[in-house]
């Protein structure tokens, strides 16, 4: 078959119904390829008896007419199509070979070449239409309509099409989401398997992030628009992997060179098998038919089929996983990574400050509860990110910070405020001690010396003047971090390399916390690239991972640039290869070892279609091969070679390439739907 099929971008998908269980997958009768072959074949099932059973040639030849017209009418035009652009088209060859075998009276062989070329061409589409479904079906999570809540209390029922930003739909217990947004008012469970792959609810409530196609429990939710319709995750996975299907890998590309000369090759091979003999006596009839078998087996069908299913199907079940990899030359990248460079702060950590430890001080006679509430309340009002993460250190405890008054933040030195009728300030320990020798203060300053070089932020807390306590801050590991570093060490052979611009403490702890040896902290955005430069000079192949807008450019710069999606800049996702939409990082390594397995895959298509070509045409040359036989061989070879491409679309597929880099296989891997279905 020509690669046009695998190429061709997919059909756009249809409207979602609301609320609607996913599409089912396309049937084979849905695909006008698979039409036409079925009316080809029961043509040659009705004319075949009736020639075998010597009935007269008016009443079966027209029928084998027919299957020649039926089957062979689509790849004819298109390898005519191909020829006008002067490019040899193997479609055009097989029809030749079925013509050429019916003016020499073997009709009902070139009807046979028909009938299983056009069935070929069927599966072939039907594989690339599951590719596609696996994908697109997705949308059919997102129902087609929403409840707009209007500025007067009123509902009313519009397309999730033409909700726009900051719009309020109302979501009802058992709808499904159709935007992506955030809770203004309710609280429920949100199903959010298909996005996340979580395999238990997830409760939502005032402030949460929910997605379009996520299903709502028993709860009532009010949701603020927060994205187009056409931006949601859903939407945003679709297009990229249909953009994705529409590159090509270096090797397919090497193939497509390729297959142009060997084409020429094969029909100057082609006539001088049927020349050559003729030229020595032998009959025309079998002269011709020899070169037909030729031109029929010496086809490269199967070897232009052996690397696009393989990536494709790879780059699908990626992206249900919830890593997008934007084409299938990345996909194939990804393979061959053999050293990593990971960024820390929103890659290796989650990005947030928390407070990790609580120290009152002697004297103070405060309690770690009550030095924490003092403290979210003067950071009450504060916008700064470790003001923030006090005030949610105590919310967390279930402490209400009190009201705080004459509230005022000084960049670089923190914040003060009127707690209960004390002046609280909280703030850098340097600035708020300010070489002062007291007891407490030098206490503090001991505190937060001890906790710095651990590679926390520490934050001084003072009442009317007098140091009470410190609380240390850090940047919390994300749960699957140190995994995923063992897991990508084992892959590549060598342990990743950390590039950071934090500082050289935090970055030693962090780095120390995972396994990883080798930190260069302290970073700028050139000095990133720098590094990456240095390694690829060595020739390696390196697979950069970050979030920020800082680490665009070594993204960029690597072999393959992976961003984490949901912490990371909008720069970072652009520049990146691929994009990690849940912002599980374990996934890394699982999609570069199915990359391995897709390019294993291809290797193998291509052992199968060379063995394939070459032991059919020695058997045409040195033997006898009968025409049905050769045509057989080689539409098998190349249904084996598009199948066994299409294996990767399964969810086995990506279970079995977390087990390879040892991330256990949980219920999420089974994908959403099935998960679903085990749940109580």
């Amino acid at each position: 078959m020509s690669s046009s099929t695998l190429t061709a971008r997919p059909a756009p998908p249809a409207a979602p119904r609301p609320n609607a269980a996913p599409r089912r997958r396309t049937r084979v009768l849905s695909l006008p390829e698979a039409r036409w072959a079925a009316a080809a074949t029961v043509l040659f099932l009705i004319a075949l008896p009736l020639q075998l059973t010597g009935a007269p040639a008016w009443a079966w030849g027209p029928l084998y007419a027919l299957a020649y017209a039926t089957g062979g009418w689509e790849p004819a035009w298109a390898g005519l199509r191909a020829l006008r652009a002067k490019t040899l088209d193997v479609d055009l060859l097989m029809i030749v070979a079925a013509l050429g075998a019916a003016a020499v009276g073997q009709v009902m062989d070139g009807a046979l070449l028909i009938v299983i070329f056009a069935t070929s061409g069927a599966l072939e589409a039907l594989a690339t239409a599951r590719t596609a479904d696996s994908v697109r079906g997705l949308l059919d999570l997102a129902p087609a309509t929403a409840t707009r809540l209007l500025p007067d209390g009123r509902e009313e029922t519009v397309p999730t099409a033409e909700l726009a930003v900051g719009d309020t739909v109302l979501v009802r217990p058992g709808e499904r989401i159709g935007v992506d947004g955030r809770v203004l008012a309710g609280a429920s469970d949100v199903d959010q398997a298909t996005i996340t792959g979580e395999p238990l609810p997830v409760a939502k409530g005032s402030g949460d992030e929910v997605f379009a196609g996520t299903l709502n429990g028993t709860g009532a939710l009010r949701v603020r628009v927060d994205r187009d319709a056409s931006d949601s995750v859903i939407a945003r996975i679709v297009a990229m992997v249909e953009e994705a299907s529409e590159t090509k890998a270096p090797t397919q590309l090497f193939i497509e060179k390729v297959e142009q000369r060997y084409s020429i090759g094969m029909v100057i091979a082609t006539l001088a098998v049927f020349a050559v003999p003729l030229a020595l006596g032998a009959a025309f009839t079998g002269s011709l038919l020899r070169a037909m078998t030729f031109m029929i087996v010496a086809s490269p069908c199967a070897v232009v089929l052996a690397t696009m299913p393989p990536l494709l199907s790879a780059i699908a079940n990626a992206g249900r996983h919830g890593v997008l990899v934007k084409s299938a030359v990345v996909m194939e990248r990804l393979g061959q990574t053999d050293a990593v460079a990971l960024d820390k702060t929103g890659t290796l950590t989650e990005g947030t400050p928390r407070v990790s430890d609580i120290r009152p001080l002697a004297g103070s006679g405060l309690s770690d509860d009550e030095l924490l509430a003092l403290a979210a309340g003067a950071e009450h009002a504060s916008e700064h990110p470790l003001g923030r993460a006090v005030v949610d250190a105590a919310c967390s405890r279930g402490l209400t910070p009190a009201p705080a008054e004459d509230f005022a933040s000084v960049p670089g030195a923190g914040v003060t405020a009127t707690v209960e009728g004390r002046v609280v300030a909280v703030g850098a320990p340097v600035r708020l001690i300010n070489n002062r020798t007291d007891a407490a203060s030098a206490e503090a300053a001991e505190v937060a010396a001890a906790w710095e070089e651990a590679g926390r932020t520490a934050v001084l807390v003072e009442v009317d003047g007098i140091p009470v306590g410190v609380l240390a801050l850090a940047d919390r590991l994300r749960p699957d971090a140190a995994a995923t570093v063992t897991a990508l060490t084992r892959l590549t052979g060598r342990s990743p390399v950390l590039l950071t611009g934090d500082n050289p403490r935090a970055a030693a702890r962090v780095a120390a916390e995972v396994g990883i040896a080798e930190v260069r902290a302290g970073l700028l955005p050139r000095e990133k690239v720098a590094a990456v430069r240095e390694r690829e000079a060595q020739g390696r192949k390196v697979l950069v991972v970050g979030d920020g807008v800082n680490d665009a450019p070594a993204l960029a710069a690597a072999h393959t640039g992976v961003a984490m999606g949901r912490a990371g800049s909008d720069l970072a996702l652009e520049t990146a290869d691929a994009v990690v939409v849940r912002d599980e990082l374990a996934t890394v390594p699982s999609v570069v070892a199915l990359s391995r397995r897709a390019r294993g895959l291809v290797v193998q298509n291509l052992v199968i279609a060379s063995v394939f070509i070459s032991v059919l045409v020695v058997w045409d040359l040195v033997a006898t091969l009968p025409l049905p036989l050769g045509v057989l061989g080689h539409e098998g070879s190349t249904v084996i070679v598009g199948l066994n491409g299409l294996r990767l679309l399964r969810e086995a597929a990506w279970a079995s390439a977390r087990a390879e880099v040892g991330a256990p296989v949980e219920a999420g891997d089974e994908g959403p739907a099935r998960a679903r279905r085990r749940r109580p």
